[in-house]
């Protein structure tokens, strides 16, 4: 076992921060046990079951360890886990989306050098990105993201939005529950404006439609875009050139239309800007960094992967 492959190991095992919120604790979830409705998600949409587990991560391995250019941790079975869930344990579509994720790094290797939750503070403090307290009625995370008023783009980049997004899925990779569930995004855009719109350029939108749609290891259920005013669309139209229709189809439109935005997530999970009976506060981003920065060396793990070029 490795150094970095030690730490993570550890750090897995040991106690979690979280924040509290009354009786309830929000944090991350490392637990391997899947709730029984998990479970049944993974049995029925993903193959899963001890005879495929075991063939598939074999597959895998054998697969891989012909790549002689990666720096891979193959004999943990979480990490190829990871990568076989989100392809139903088809070992070589695992193998395929390993390959693009950290191709994807090398092609952004600007913006992933030592990404680490402790150097993004900046994006955690203005508050423009959080995980809701409550799985949806699948089980899945909800990531909020709010482009609009709450955003100060000249103080936050849109750079550093990414980062916070690329950061927020790394750890959403580590749960057991969020890898066979899944997650959906909220983009709230209530107040965006002319100059926000112009901070969006065609090949911004291109690297993150390349990034959801090839290099994600990750099941993103649905886009849900609120609040939206009529300028969101120049928005939107520089994305839609690279859309694919299995993504196109996951993006819905709300608007202020909460019973629309309801059909898709309970509001007994959502806020109530959001037209929902959430019982407990929103963990601030804030709140959110201190939880993150806890495991700098996980990601700091993490980053030691890939391409040996790199």
């Amino acid at each position: 076992m490795t150094g970095q492959e030690d730490k993570m190991l550890k750090l897995a095992k040991e106690p979690h921060p979280t924040v509290m919120r009354g009786s309830f604790a929000v944090g991350l979830e490392f637990s391997q046990e899947l709730s029984p409705q998990i479970q049944e998600v993974a049995r029925t949409e993903l193959r899963e079951n001890p005879d495929q587990i075991r063939e598939s991560l074999a597959a895998f391995r054998d697969i891989l360890r012909e790549e002689t250019d990666f720096k891979l941790p193959l004999d943990d079975d979480a990490w190829c886990i990871r990568f076989l869930r989100p392809c139903k344990y088809y070992p070589e579509s695992a193998a395929a989306l390993v390959k693009r994720y950290y191709e994807f790094k090398v092609k952004n290797a600007e913006l992933y050098k030592g990404l680490i939750p402790s150097k993004e503070k900046n994006l955690f403090d203005h508050d423009i990105m959080q995980v809701l307290p409550r799985r949806d009625q699948h089980g899945r995370r909800i990531l909020v993201i709010e482009l609009g008023k709450k955003w100060k783009h000249k103080k936050v980049s849109l750079e550093e939005v990414f980062k916070g997004a690329v950061l927020y899925l790394e750890a959403a990779l580590w749960e057991p529950e969020t890898q066979v569930a899944g997650g959906v995004v909220i983009f709230d855009m209530d107040g965006l404006s002319l100059q926000q719109v112009s901070q969006f350029t065609p090949s911004f939108a291109k690297r993150i439609i390349d990034w959801l749609q090839d290099a994600v290891p990750l099941r993103v259920k649905g886009f849900h875009v609120v609040n939206q005013p009529y300028i969101f669309n120049m928005v939107f139209a520089l994305f839609k050139p690279f859309l694919r229709e299995k993504l196109r189809s996951r993006i819905v439109f709300h608007g202020t239309d909460r019973d629309s935005l309801h059909n898709y997530i309970s509001p007994k999970v959502l806020p109530e800007c959001y037209g929902g009976t959430l019982d407990i506060d929103r963990v601030t981003g804030a709140e959110w960094y201190k939880l993150l920065i806890h495991y700098d060396p996980v990601y700091e793990a993490v980053n030691s992967y890939g391409y040996k070029k790199q």
